[in-house]
């Protein structure tokens, strides 16, 4: 299988005095190709994120879409720090931004507490390490919780694991992970395939072909961390659109089968009041109209990281609306005519 991979992009600034309140976190963002405008200086998160199959084989096949949790109020980080700057590297931006500072007008002692805080940047530690940032969720445009990411860059030592709250962790790359999951939509196969009749119940299953794992991995290198979200397809939810409809199971839940299977097609010759595994029973004509099948495919999602870390994050679903249009057949009886031969 092909995987993907997606370079992230951000902006970081040679900030002036009147964006001085901006200067408090240099930002970065993760999870598509976005940028800031806040400056001339285009850098390159660490963050990759690499899915299997690639999103495109998907959708070449059926239209793809995100997974909507079903833990109520689940959500990836709305940020997080991230190791950015080697010690030169940011000693070199940091004192370019002084100096801008100075030249356009403003005050050189403003920048004193932060003079004393980084000291000589470290540059003249024998372990080598980098200064962590703040990074903002571009998923999740505007946030408020993204305040929380408020504390300036710091330094950590290579191979420290920096005891910081919102520090990246393997758990943290695993809800972005989960973030970037594309699964394929549902579309199901019926039996009867155009139509449905009346008090005949209509066979619905899944092409287990197309429902295959879908895996992404978020790696941030620089601190050594990896993280693989796995999701699995586990179920198929059908709501008829009617009100006057009997589904199969009753609970409109259709399990996965011992071998990947989700439903069944009806087989030829099969009696009319056989019950499908999965289906449904409309009692009532569409009218001339449609109703509106929602089937919608559970997903339950595993990960594994780096050092040994891994276990379960809140399942997921997404699912496709088909029409479908519903007859009533009309049966005539005709009654024997005295006297007709």
């Amino acid at each position: 299988m092909k995987s993907w991979t997606v370079a992230v992009v951000i902006m970081a600034a040679m900030f002036s005095g009147a964006s001085q309140a901006r200067a408090e976190r240099e930002r970065s963002s993760v999870g598509t190709t976005q940028s800031a405008t806040s400056g001339p200086h285009t850098i390159t998160s660490r963050v990759t994120l690499t899915a299997s199959p690639h999103p495109h084989a998907l959708s070449s096949r059926t239209p793809t879409g995100p997974l909507t949790p079903t833990t109520p109020h689940w959500s990836p980080p709305p940020c997080w720090y991230e190791p950015f700057w080697t010690a030169e590297a940011f000693r070199t931006f940091t004192e370019a931004k002084w100096a801008m500072h100075t030249a356009t007008g403003g005050a050189p002692g403003d920048f004193a507490a932060d003079r004393r805080r980084y000291g000589d940047f470290h540059t003249r530690d024998e372990r080598p390490g980098m200064w962590w940032v703040a990074v903002d969720n571009p998923e999740i445009p505007g946030d408020a919780r993204a305040g929380q990411c408020a504390r300036k860059p710091f330094w950590v030592p290579r191979g420290t694991v920096p005891s910081v709250p919102r520090a990246m962790t393997p758990a943290m790359l695993a809800a972005l992970a989960y973030q970037s999951t594309r699964v394929p939509g549902t579309e199901v196969g019926m039996t009867p395939a155009d139509r449905s009749v009346v008090n005949l119940p209509s066979w619905i299953w899944l092409d287990r072909s197309r429902f295959t794992p879908v895996s992404v991995t978020a790696r941030l290198p620089q601190a050594g961390l990896w993280a693989r979200t796995t999701a699995r397809p586990v179920g198929l939810r059908v709501d008829p659109g009617a009100a006057r409809a009997v589904t199969y199971p009753a609970s409109g839940e259709c399990p996965t089968g011992p071998d990947g299977t989700i439903g069944a097609p009806r087989r030829g010759g099969a009696d009319a009041a056989d019950l499908p595994p999965c289906g449904v029973t409309y009692l009532r004509s569409s009218g001339g109209r449609t109703y509106a099948l929602r089937a919608t495919l559970n997903w339950r999602v595993d990960w594994a990281g780096s050092g040994g870390t891994g276990g379960e994050l809140p399942g997921g679903t997404y699912g496709q609306t088909r029409d479908v249009t519903v007859q009533e057949i009309q049966s005539v009886v005709r009654q024997p005519v005295a006297g007709a031969r």
